[in-house]
């Protein structure tokens, strides 16, 4: 029997980010969060999820609006904990939104 994952936000700021994204993008957010607690993180892959480097991976959503990503890291206790949430305006993900998604999980991994 496989077993099951959360997904949870890390704190208040990370659900203020999901809560600037249009209708669209947040169902397409929680679609893949159903993806990654009914499967697990190494059976979901591309085009809903990707690694960016060390334990950051991204969480991929696109719709008519645009592109937003959303940061996370998996924890020992079959959790995966969201990090960061932001709108993607460029090719390659932000440098600022490693370095605040690595500020964020410090003390979490």
């Amino acid at each position: 029997m496989r077993q099951s994952w959360t997904v949870k936000l890390l704190n208040q700021s990370v659900e203020k980010e999901l809560n600037r994204l249009d209708a669209n993008m947040k169902a397409k957010f929680v679609h893949v969060c159903d993806l990654l607690e009914t499967y697990g993180p190494q059976e979901v892959g591309l085009p809903h999820i990707k690694h960016l480097t060390g334990n950051l991976w991204e969480i991929r959503l696109v719709s008519k609006s645009g592109a937003a990503r959303a940061i996370y890291v998996t924890l020992s206790e079959r959790t995966i904990m969201v990090v960061h949430l932001f709108l993607k305006k460029t090719q390659k993900t932000p440098k600022q939104a490693l370095s605040l998604a690595m500020k964020r999980i410090k003390g979490y991994t």
